[in-house]
Parts: C-alpha cells; structure tokens; sequence
C-alpha cells in the first residue's frame, strides 16, 4: 500500500512539474499599458495637428504655425519629449526621399517627403523591429490643392496621435526586440513615405516583424448609420504579393491561400485583443486595404514584409477629402467634433499590446516542415530558435479565419498529433517566450517525408 502511495505522489508531482514548464498565457504587464493610454493625450495632439490648417505634402514648410513643416517639427519634439522622460531611450530622426512630378500624377511640384522616425532599440535583438506608423499628411477635395484648410483630424491626425501616444507609454517599458514609432508623408500623394522607409529598411537590412499601420482610428459614427465604440477593422493581404511561382504552385497542392505573413498578423492581433481587450471587436478583413484604395502598409508588403491596416470599422465619408463647408444641410469636413477620443484610445491600446506582445517574444522559425500524407497522424518539424523555452503547434478548419486549437509541446524540435488527420486542417508553428508571449505563428514551408 505504501509503494501505491509513493507511486501516485510521483505521477501526481510529475504532473505539476510538466504544468510549470509551460509559460504562462496571462502578462499582467499587458492590463497595465491598456490602462496607462491616454485619451486626454490623444486629443492634444489632434488638435494640435488639425491646428497647422493643412498638412498637405506640398504645403508650407518654414512656418511654425501652419503646414507639413510645421506639423512634422511638432511630431519630432513629441517623440524627443517622450525620449528625455526615458532617459533618451529613443533614436530620433528625420527620414527623407525627394520626389518630382515625373513620379505620379498627384505631385504638383518637387519636394522632399519627409518621415519622423522613432527607434526604441531592443536590448537583444536590436535590428528586429515591430513598427507603428500613422500618417502626418492631409489634403482637401483636391489632392493637389495645397493652400486650402485640410485640418484632417481624423485622416490622419487620429493615427498619428495613436503612434505618438504608444511611444509614451512604451517607452517605460524594455523590450527584447526594437520598435520603431514613425509619421509617414506623402500617403494622399501616392504612398511615397511608406515607400521611403520601406526602401530605407530594406537597404539598412532591417529584419522586421510587421508593420500596423493605422490610418482613420477615431470616427464611431458611419455613413451606414451605424454608430460603434467597439468595432474596427485589421486589414491584410492573403499571399505575399513578391512571392515565387515555385511557391504560387505548390498552394495548389498544399494549401496556404490565406496564410501569407501579413495574415499571420492579423491572426496574431485578433488573437490578443480577444485575449486581453475582449471588450472590443476586432473585424478581419480579408483585403489587402479598403476596395480600390490604398495605405501606407502596402509598399511594406511590396517588398515582402508583414503589414496590416488597423482602422475603424464605420466610416463617414463626408469627414473625408473634403473641403469644410456646409452643403444640402450637410457639414463636410475632417474636424476635430468628428473624432471621438476614447475609441482612439482603444485602438491606441490594440496597438500598443500588439507592439508590447511582439517585442517580448523570440523569433519564429525560420522553417516549419510538415508530414503525414495518407496516414492518421499529423508530423511536424521545425527549427528552433534563441530564446524560446518551447513551440506551439497551432490548427484550425481549413474554412476557419482564426487559430482555435493549439498544444504547446515544450522545447523540441518536432512533434506528432495522433489521430488528427493532415488533409482535414490547416497547422502552423510559433515559438513561445519564458515570458509567454509567443511569435507569429509559422505556416508550414516544406514538406516532411
């Protein structure tokens, strides 16, 4: 009787030693950047932004009180402000590309369009970034109208705003991996900021999680009539639009149609807001951006890089590209009365976790092989990385948008799931931190014979 005892001590002690290898799901961390954005914050600074009169690309540079140049001198001393309250844990610069009207219809004159950066260097993967980006541009009905007032609060004051917002409160916190806090210009001329950083990036040799960028995050009440605190969109593109023909056809055989990077990402912010913010409603779409148009994620995913578009999910188009005035009983006009301010913060707060989440965790893998053709067990292998205390495989319903299901099977390189057949599912592998936060989720690329 005793050695039973013993016997069932041991399998029971067993147990909970298993249990406590597995990370912890929960970053108290996490309630505490929700809790610290700022509403109040959020409105000084579209207000100041919409104060310039117009943040056209080609408006007055030299002023300080009205036009981009105005505008983007108030962004910079933002984030140095930001960077002396952390003991300068911020590199700021200026980020610039010169443009001419041979380069698109809507660039009436040369320029330079120019980008705030703000880099919060990680402490051991400095040349990893995840990055959050809003826009410093805005324009009138004319897009090539530079005088007219274009207060564009909410395009895109609001996530501008946003991005300024995150960098305070972020910049309290140490992160394994850099984050970069950016202004983009140029984007109603033609994407050309998010071009020049995604050029930039790409010849300093930046390996980069994926971008969020946000562009209208402050309006609740549609043209639909619709009228929401809670809703809002994250925008991304199935495929990666650089991928190969040898990649192209083997979807054919293997599946992956909806399982491109910026997917995963999308994946990944939707899993976390439900986690940590289930108040919120997060919408993916499925779309690179809104029918027909275009942000500032796009020249990122151009390139091959992860990038969504986070923004609200009911829009009004009378509050945008219009000149101010009141028509037909109707007032047009991208003012300050539009924006509302706590749901700013909301999405400020969406990508603040998603940004935190990120840098906390380690790299994926770079490869995820997968096996199992025509027997009843699924096979996966994988290569580790620094960092991770262990993996998790991720599957779901090959018609399911999200991962529902997933086992973290602790740090090994490969792993088999009885009885779950290979043709029935989709799978994918992440790697998970000691912290808990896990990486994008790898969708397999090889095949395991």
């Amino acid at each position: 009787m005793k050695n039973a005892y013993t016997f069932a001590f041991l399998l029971c002690f067993g147990s909970l030693l298993a249990q406590n290898n597995v990370p912890s799901q929960t970053d108290l961390r996490i309630y505490g950047i929700i809790d610290a954005v700022s509403a109040t914050n959020i409105e000084k600074d579209v207000r100041a932004l919409a104060d310039f009169g117009t943040r056209n690309t080609f408006s007055d540079t030299l002023s300080y009180t009205r036009g981009i140049g105005a505008a983007r001198r108030y962004i910079k001393a933002e984030f140095e402000k930001t960077s002396k309250n952390c003991n300068s844990c911020l590199e700021v610069f200026y980020q610039k590309d010169f443009v001419t009207p041979e380069m698109g219809n809507r660039i009436p004159k040369e320029t330079y369009v120019v980008n705030v950066v703000a880099i919060q260097r990680g402490t051991k993967y400095p040349n990893r970034y995840v990055i959050m980006s809003g826009d410093i541009d805005s324009r009138a009905s004319n897009t090539m109208d530079f005088e007219t007032d274009a207060p564009g609060a909410n395009d895109n004051a609001s996530g501008m705003a946003g991005t300024l917002e995150a960098a305070r409160v972020l910049s309290k916190y140490k992160f394994e991996n850099s984050i970069i806090y950016v202004g983009l210009s140029g984007e109603e001329q033609g994407l050309f900021g998010g071009k020049g950083l995604a050029d930039y990036a790409k010849s300093k040799g930046w390996d980069i999680i994926g971008i969020l960028n946000n562009d209208m995050i402050g309006n609740i009440e549609g043209v639909d009539g619709v009228i929401s605190n809670r809703d809002f969109r994250i925008f991304s593109e199935p495929v990666p639009a650089n991928e190969t023909e040898k990649q192209r056809n083997a979807r054919r055989f293997y599946g992956g149609e909806v399982d491109g990077i910026s997917r995963q990402l999308a994946r990944y912010i939707h899993k976390n807001v439900s986690n940590y913010m289930p108040e919120m409603n997060p919408m993916m779409i499925y779309r690179l951006d809104r029918f027909g148009r275009g942000g500032h994620h796009r020249p990122f995913n151009d390139l091959g890089f992860a990038g969504i578009r986070i923004m609200e999910a009911h829009e009004n188009y009378t509050q945008q590209h219009q000149d101010i005035r009141i028509e037909d009983g109707i007032e047009y006009g991208d003012t300050v009365e539009h924006v509302n301010f706590p749901y700013a913060a909301k999405l400020t707060a969406v990508n603040a976790i998603n940004l935190a989440s990120l840098a906390w965790a380690p790299p994926s893998p770079q490869t995820v092989e997968i096996g199992g053709i025509v027997e009843a067990d699924v096979k996966l292998k994988w290569s580790k990385v620094d960092g991770a205390a262990g993996y998790k495989i991720y599957w779901r319903d090959t018609t399911s948008p999200t991962w529902d299901h997933s086992r973290f099977v602790g740090d090994v390189s490969e792993a088999t799931l009885d009885g779950i057949v290979i043709d029935n599912s989709f799978f994918g592998v992440a790697a998970v931190g000691a912290n808990g936060h896990e990486s994008l989720v790898v969708f397999p690329n090889a095949i395991l014979r």
